[in-house]
């Protein structure tokens, strides 16, 4: 932020020798008086250099959308309101680059009133200057309060607002009215909460934005890899699918019967309890299925109703805690006879209480082995014959 006031008044006593007092001795106040410099001595390329922050290669082209800038009294202000508001000089220059228009956005009709709205729907300033960083020329537009009064209650916190505007800044333009109103109405109809509607759409935010015509159509599509509506599984269903064509899910489950010797009622059962087997790569897919088979000596049927297991890691958890169960069994270490899904399901914490620290005095290298075994690489203790 001093930084940014710096580049301005240096700019301002370097191009002008009146003395017209900078708005930048005013902040963080939005009404600074305005500066009236000789308008021909106003190069607005040099402004956005030496005062904006922006590059070279920055501000030429920035400079095209300005060049209706006969002063900076404008574009000062603007600063100075950015730099009262919070943003560093590298965000503002970020923002400014993004759009160069900002410049010339009245602080006091604009600027001002979007942010005492925003402040209104309990944002921080620290939130709102994150916000104008992200989408800088939505900021110019009222409209984005009115569609934060609609996003905020449904993702239920600014920062899940925030994570989903990352991926899909669309949100802030399309027809609330014609395409995200109906398919969040859609999707409530489909048994699926906010808090789902939210986290579903972080990770796919076009089911938001498409056309609600498409949404019903992977609603269907997740329904006929066996998910209904209303399930506790269809969230995931919908993300796996979304976007997919049926052409493409169906090479998918063939891949899955070829590569688990799964029948057709194996797989539609794997895909049903573990939808997310369609978006994995054929390659986590194959490796994994190696080292079930030829190491663990899992049964296809075994696996196709325990899916889950081919969710875990294979370097940081299948087979580290599989190397420490074969190691308890041989060695006489457990007394019970435990299946690797159920440990790997064990969080970390868990997994050492139960396997790990019981057999301290036993196998003092164990913790180690397991260690080492997590970091891909494999201890002596664990070479089995």
């Amino acid at each position: 932020m001093l930084r940014l006031r710096k580049c301005v008044v240096s700019y301002i006593l370097s191009s002008s020798s009146t003395s017209a007092i900078s708005p930048l001795r005013r902040l963080p106040s939005t009404t600074a008086a305005p500066i009236s410099p000789n308008p021909s001595s106003f190069a607005v390329e040099e402004y956005l250099v030496h005062a904006c922050g922006l590059t070279r290669p920055q501000a030429l082209k920035a400079s095209t959308k300005l060049s209706h800038l006969k002063s900076p009294a404008k574009p000062n202000a603007v600063l100075a309101f950015l730099s009262g508001l919070g943003l560093s000089g590298a965000d503002a220059a970020a923002a400014v680059a993004k759009d160069p228009q900002l410049l010339c956005a009245k602080v006091d009709k604009t600027l001002a009133p979007l942010v005492d709205g925003l402040t209104g729907l309990g944002l921080s300033r620290s939130d709102i200057a994150r916000l104008l960083s992200l989408t800088p020329d939505h900021f110019r537009r009222r409209a984005m309060l009115s569609r934060l009064q609609y996003y905020l209650p449904l993702f239920g916190s600014f920062h899940n607002f925030l994570r989903l505007l990352k991926n899909s800044s669309r949100l802030l333009y399309l027809n609330l009215d014609k395409v995200i109103k109906p398919n969040v109405v859609f999707l409530r109809e489909c048994g699926l909460g906010d808090c789902d509607i939210a986290q579903l759409c972080i990770h796919a935010p076009r089911l938001l934005t498409a056309n609600p015509e498409r949404v019903r159509a992977m609603v269907a599509c997740a329904e006929g890899i066996g998910v209904p509506r209303g399930s506790g599984m269809f969230r995931e269903a919908l993300h796996a699918v979304a976007f997919q064509s049926k052409e493409k899910i169906a090479a998918k489950v063939d891949y899955l019967k070829n590569t688990f010797r799964w029948s057709d009622a194996e797989a539609s059962v794997a895909v049903r309890k573990y939808p997310r087997l369609l978006r994995k790569s054929k390659e986590s897919l194959k490796r994994r299925a190696g080292f079930l088979f030829s190491e663990v000596r899992l049964e296809p049927v075994y696996i196709a109703y325990r899916p889950e297991i081919l969710s875990y890691s294979m370097e940081g958890r299948l087979r580290p805690r599989y190397y420490v169960i074969k190691f308890l069994k041989q060695n006489g270490l457990l007394d019970r006879d435990l299946s690797l899904f159920y440990a790997v399901k064990m969080t970390e914490k868990v997994f050492a209480e139960k396997l790990i620290c019981p057999h301290k005095e036993a196998a003092p290298h164990l913790a180690e082995d397991y260690a080492t075994a997590c970091k891909g690489e494999v201890s002596t203790n664990f070479r089995f014959r």
